[in-house]
């Protein structure tokens, strides 16, 4: 029987590779993939790697997919196979229906017949009638081996030309129809016409390298430029990608980073050049489906478009179409050239490196979508920044991932308010004037400037700052848990700090310890706790620096220990996320009327205020010597 295409790859979607064959052999992660000793021939030295998809051995070439392994290790027949696999999946093997054989006996046919139809154009392309096609493609730089292996063709003039090179074969026109190489004849009953004519052909294959339809250029001045193929039961052009079959091994073998380009001659150029991974859609913008695919060979591909309006519309779009998508373990880049230039063109004039240099050049989708979103908006009133900023919070809602749809916001957001940020002037260089006895002017001598913290460094000692205060007043924790679990502290000792902080005091939570009865009892208790799960290195790495502020001293008061915590928090949490913080509580403090609240308000309004003034939060302690402790 033969078995729906689509149930094949939900059972090889549900039969992670790397699990299966770590059964019989011991593998090892190398990269993206892994690697061990090929099981089919003795070998010393690893040689048999495995994918995503796929095996394969560079040593005895054994290659093959879940199934394949199945069958070769175990000795079953494919049917076998089929159903060993699909009861460890959970999946139920469908049953054989007169429909479905013949659904799948069509589409062996269509592939078949377009196989046919790609030897008969490439042929035609060699020819006299062809020579325009060749010469065309010569002048765009492709090489004969470039040519043929993309299996490059000639359509003919039409007029049933293909239909009478497939005859000898056996093809009837009824099989041209539904592979979508001809069209019914208007006014004709049972005739047909060529669908491609005169056209310069490209076979457009499945990720298996199976050919299921053609695109063609015209020559000349004819409408339209491109044209795809028609729909048909193995062709679906949302699902499809041009070069994905070539473009998923060089990528698997570590060869190539995948690169969404904008068409069949781009990606051509860009495999001509070295760049192998490159694929492109079919004259359209990027679909869910396609991006499904690439996501399928790559976590990080990135989409390299024209720097001109249309490539900037198209990014646009594309960027609008993968936020509900992208995940913390998938996401894009964006890649432009240079304006007026496609590919093949920087290529031609700057080689390979050239083009290398705007791969260098790819931005993040979060930095890539602020630019987008900014093209063209009036920014210039309040009413323009106030919708525009409206408008960033909803694109970062819009990721399904909430963790996620937060860290965007949170760098949209920062990078907004900084842009608003008003730049302070360069100083004027002093010019002394005339001295009244005439001596010449000596300049007063002065220290040389302190270079200013690098931000790195200033971050992790307002880190170091922030939990040397919750360190010395662990009580703090009952107003500020909420808040403190919401910064992204440097990794290392600072992350390691706030967990086990966050952790002690939820453990106390749970045990019901009274106010009354651990005031006195809580920084010896956290001692403990500390010291007990490993973080004793952290806390001294803390409270060892010297030039600490005065609210972590024991003897603070409470109100100025609290204040200083507030303070540092602000730094630390980032503009965008602090306004986004004291909108909230503006609006608890409608809802509730209370105190709290209204605190809330004001220490969130005083710590947006400073981080604004430009200040660190640092600059006494750096008088003081605040940092000398090695991180």
């Amino acid at each position: 029987m033969a078995l729906p295409p689509n149930f094949l790859d939900e059972l090889r979607a549900r039969t992670p590779l790397a699990p299966l064959i770590g059964r019989r052999v011991r593998l090892t992660r190398n990269g993206r993939q892994w690697k061990g000793c090929c099981p089919f021939h003795n070998e010393k030295t690893p040689s048999f790697y495995v994918y995503d998809d796929h095996y394969h051995c560079f040593g005895c070439g054994q290659h093959g997919d879940a199934i394949g392994f199945t069958m070769q290790t175990e000795g079953l027949q494919f049917r076998e196979a089929i159903e060993r696999l699909a009861g460890e999946a959970g999946l139920e093997v469908p049953r054989e229906s007169p429909r479905q054989v013949a659904r799948e006996a069509r589409a062996k046919d269509i592939h078949e017949v377009l196989q046919a139809a790609c030897e008969a154009m490439q042929r035609r392309l060699r020819g006299v009638e062809g020579r325009p096609a060749l010469d065309y493609l010569r002048r765009r730089g492709l090489t004969d081996e470039t040519i043929a292996r993309f299996g490059l063709g000639w359509s003919g003039g039409g007029r049933g030309a293909l239909a009478s090179d497939l005859k000898p074969l056996g093809i009837e026109p009824r099989q041209l129809a539904e592979a979508g190489l001809t069209k019914p004849a208007e006014g004709r009953e049972g005739a047909f016409n060529d669908f491609f004519y005169n056209r310069v052909m490209f076979p457009i294959r499945d990720r298996r390298g199976r050919i299921v339809s053609f695109g063609g250029r015209i020559l000349g001045d004819g409408q339209p430029k491109y044209l795809n193929g028609p729909e048909t039961d193995v062709f679906s052009k949302r699902r499809t990608l041009y070069g994905l079959d070539m473009a998923r091994e060089a990528v698997f073998r570590g060869k190539a980073r995948l690169i969404v380009a904008e068409g069949y001659m781009d990606v051509i150029a860009l495999h001509q050049a070295g760049f192998e991974g490159a694929v492109a859609p079919l004259g359209t913008a990027l679909t869910p489906e396609q991006m499904e695919e690439i996501w399928r060979v790559t976590p990080e591909p990135v989409l390299c478009l024209d720097g001109d309006a249309a490539g900037l519309r198209a990014a646009a779009r594309a960027s609008e179409m993968v936020l509900p998508l992208i995940g913390t373990e998938r996401t894009l880049h964006f890649a432009t050239l240079p304006l007026g230039q496609d590919p093949d063109d920087l290529i031609g004039k700057k080689g390979a490196a050239g083009f290398e240099a705007v791969l260098a050049g790819a931005r993040p989708l979060s930095t890539a979508l602020y630019d987008l979103m900014a093209e063209g908006r009036a920014l210039g009133t309040p009413e323009g920044r106030a919708a525009f900023r409206n408008d960033l919070a909803a694109a970062a809602g819009r990721i399904s991932d909430k963790s996620l749809a937060a860290e965007y916001r949170r760098a949209l957001l920062d990078r907004f308010f900084e842009s608003a940020r008003p730049q302070r002037p360069a100083r004027q260089p002093f010019t002394p004037g005339p001295r009244k006895n005439g001596a010449p002017f000596r300049p007063p001598t002065r220290l040389p400037p302190r270079a200013a913290p690098e931000a790195g460094h200033a971050r992790m000692e307002q880190a170091r700052c922030l939990l040397a205060i919750t360190l010395a007043h662990p009580w703090l924790l009952d107003e500020v848990e909420e808040a403190f679990a919401l910064l992204d502290l440097p990794h290392g000792n600072p992350a390691a700090l706030q967990a086990g902080l966050l952790a002690w005091h939820a453990g106390r939570a749970l045990t019901d310890v009274s106010e009354a009865e651990g005031a006195s009892l809580d920084s010896a208790d956290l001692v403990d706790h500390l010291n007990e799960t490993g973080l004793e290195e952290a806390r001294a790495w803390v409270m060892g620096a010297t030039g600490l502020p005065r609210e972590a001293s024991p003897d603070a008061q409470p109100a100025e220990a609290l204040d200083g915590w507030w303070h540092f928090f602000g730094f630390l949490r980032g503009e965008g996320a602090l306004v986004e913080d004291l909108e909230a509580a503006g609006r608890d403090l409608v809802a509730a009327n209370d105190a709290a609240a209204q605190a809330r308000v004001i220490r969130l309004s005083q710590a947006l205020s400073a981080l604004r003034r430009g200040e660190t939060g640092l600059e006494a302690g750096l008088e003081s010597g605040v940092g000398s402790a090695s991180p």
